[in-house]
């Protein structure tokens, strides 16, 4: 078996161990209810997790709400099965991904304040065209768009940078341009971002309205997307372009376009199916294509050519590790998208409403009965409240969110062991250290 196939066999053994270990299904006796997830923070039982059966006329907590979620008459606690998750997104009371990013603080503000000397060569770049209307505008969709966020992917290559590269050459100058080649990654990813939107008809991203809903841009987003991502190449000639891997930056960045788009084609398409059409392989691959390939191998790789690895195999097996942390990260995704808190995630869960091929879907059409499929045969990719709290119910009493949890675990020492087993050559604390950052999230 190869190893990508070994990382791919092994996120499907986790979802089945997930399935199998899942309690059957739960009701409600009487009145339309709601699952809300909560944590407990007993000192006297250890990674308890709980669901409270609310009624849909109670009104619903904050999820920080002291008491609110414990020792009331009207709710009804559901112990889940005790499991013991050190790092697990059920059992961190912070949003950690939300409020922080994946490499310290002080490298996230060494990070940003790299970006208005990116925002100044970029300036001088468009200014050799058109030094007014154009320049303005595209250092105001620059600013907007893509220092919003986290940006993981950016400080992702930076950090590779930081552990692959021999200690003498870590100095401030080579660091800046490893910040250089991560903002080019935000900017591609800003792009993506952008397009995206304005294909789903998104209507916040970031904690803020999507550039194509302003009353300046609307449609003409997609041109400032495209100025965006065609500027990727200056910024890197102008760090690189002296380099002998400097061909095999361009040409990776190339390689992600094409890969993301397939995804992101994958990912509209299977939209227009019947919900019964999903299947886990079709999941598998929207995710690799769309999401994982930028995300997770690109940060690592681009690192690689700067400190010098030029192995393919080298290569080969980062891209299966990171492959399957993609698949891990989106399968965690796609679970906010539906029971993430908004003012959290900084957006609002779509998935239902577009009908998208998402984890929930494929796992509630393996498990529904004929009754339930006809559910979500109506029900799915409907804009109507109305059938998108149906949805949201129905994955409810199939028991997901406990799913969810199971095959979080699992994933997660799934890929430890084929950290162990499959990244000779290259830091395990490097793999170890993205993994900890997205296992830990709760948006």
């Amino acid at each position: 078996m190869s190893l990508f196939n070994l990382a791919r066999f092994g996120v499907g053994v986790a979802l089945e161990a997930a399935i199998t270990r899942t309690a059957a299904p739960m009701t409600a006796t009487s009145g339309v209810v709601q699952l809300r997830r909560s944590i407990s923070k007993s000192s006297e039982v250890n990674n308890s997790d709980f669901m409270t059966i609310r009624t849909e006329n109670q009104n619903h907590p904050h999820h920080h709400q002291k008491g609110s979620s414990r020792n009331c008459d009207s709710k009804q606690q559901i112990r889940l099965k005790k499991v013991s998750r050190t790092l697990s997104t059920l059992n961190s009371s912070v949003p950690e991904a939300a409020t922080q990013t994946a490499v310290p603080k002080s490298e996230s503000r060494e990070f940003m304040a790299v970006f208005p000397d990116v925002v100044r060569d970029l300036t001088a770049y468009a200014s050799k065209y058109d030094k007014n209307v154009a320049t303005k505008w595209f250092v105001k969709a620059l600013q907007y768009n893509v220092p919003q966020g986290k940006k993981n992917r950016g400080l992702a290559c930076v950090l590779a940078y930081r552990m692959l590269a021999r200690s003498e050459d870590l100095t401030p100058e080579n660091i800046r341009r490893a910040q250089y080649l991560g903002w080019a990654i935000e900017m591609l990813h800003s792009m993506f971002l952008i397009m995206d939107d304005v294909m789903d008809g998104s209507v916040t991203r970031r904690g803020q309205p999507c550039w194509h809903t302003l009353d300046d841009v609307k449609l003409s987003g997609v041109n400032d997307a495209i100025m965006i991502e065609a500027a990727i190449a200056h910024l890197v000639k102008i760090q690189y372009g002296n380099e002998p891997y400097y061909p095999r930056l361009l040409e990776l960045f190339n390689e992600m376009k094409f890969i993301t788009t397939i995804g992101q084609s994958l990912d509209l398409r299977s939209a227009k199916l019947d919900v019964t059409d999903y299947s886990m392989d079709l999941y598998k691959s929207i995710v690799f294509h769309k999401t994982a390939y930028y995300t997770f191998y690109l940060p690592v790789a681009m690192a690689m050519h700067l400190t010098g690895y030029t192995d393919p195999e080298m290569f080969r097996q980062a891209k299966t590790i990171l492959l399957e942390i993609g698949q891990f990260y989106q399968t965690q995704d796609d679970f906010f998208d539906c029971f993430g808190d908004p003012a959290v995630i900084g957006k609002v869960g779509t998935d239902i409403a577009e009908g998208k091929c998402s984890w929930l879907a494929v796992v509630a059409m393996q498990r529904a009965t004929e009754e339930q499929k006809e559910v979500m045969k109506a029900c799915y990719g409907s804009t109507d409240p109305e059938n998108i709290a149906r949805v949201k119910k129905l994955y409810e009493q199939l028991g997901l969110p406990t799913t969810y949890s199971i095959y979080e675990e699992e994933s997660y020492n799934m890929i430890k062991t084929h950290i162990q087993q499959i990244s000779r050559g290259l830091p395990h604390e490097l793999f170890f250290k993205i993994m900890e950052k997205i296992y830990r999230r709760e948006a």
